[in-house]
């Protein structure tokens, strides 16, 4: 049996209903694929204490994370990721892309034109329905 591994995403949109996507570096797996920028829950936390910490060390802002959008199943072929994509917003800082090739705000109508990453794909469904 597949290890699942939660882990925790946010969805952020400015005030111009731009999404903030987040470019996979090279060097990580499902390389240059685009994501929901986020992580894995650690031991005691839930989704939302999760994302903050997570965002606040990959992208160096603070959020408030809101309602939850969708929890994905996705298996890979060496594991399953539980994927919660959770509305978020900015409330200080400006994010900075410390772990990720490239952050790109990028229309909601406009989603569908990036290749993301397989588990992140029902969120941009969601958002785009």
């Amino acid at each position: 049996m597949k290890k699942t591994i939660k882990v925790a995403a946010a969805v952020i949109q400015n005030d111009r209903d731009m999404i903030l996507c987040a470019l996979r570096s090279p060097t990580m797996s499902l390389a240059n694929l685009w994501e929901f920028p986020g992580g894995k829950l650690e031991e005691g936390e839930n989704a939302r204490e999760a994302l903050v910490r997570e965002i606040h060390e990959e992208l160096g802002c603070k959020i408030e994370a809101d309602e939850i959008i969708a929890d994905i199943h996705h298996e890979y072929e060496k594991i399953v990721v539980n994927l919660i994509s959770i509305q978020a917003k900015i409330v200080e800082g400006e994010p900075v892309a410390k772990e990720h090739a490239e952050l790109r705000w990028v229309p909601v109508s406009e989603l569908v034109s990036l290749e993301w990453a397989p588990a992140d794909i029902p969120t941009v469904n969601a958002l785009i329905n």
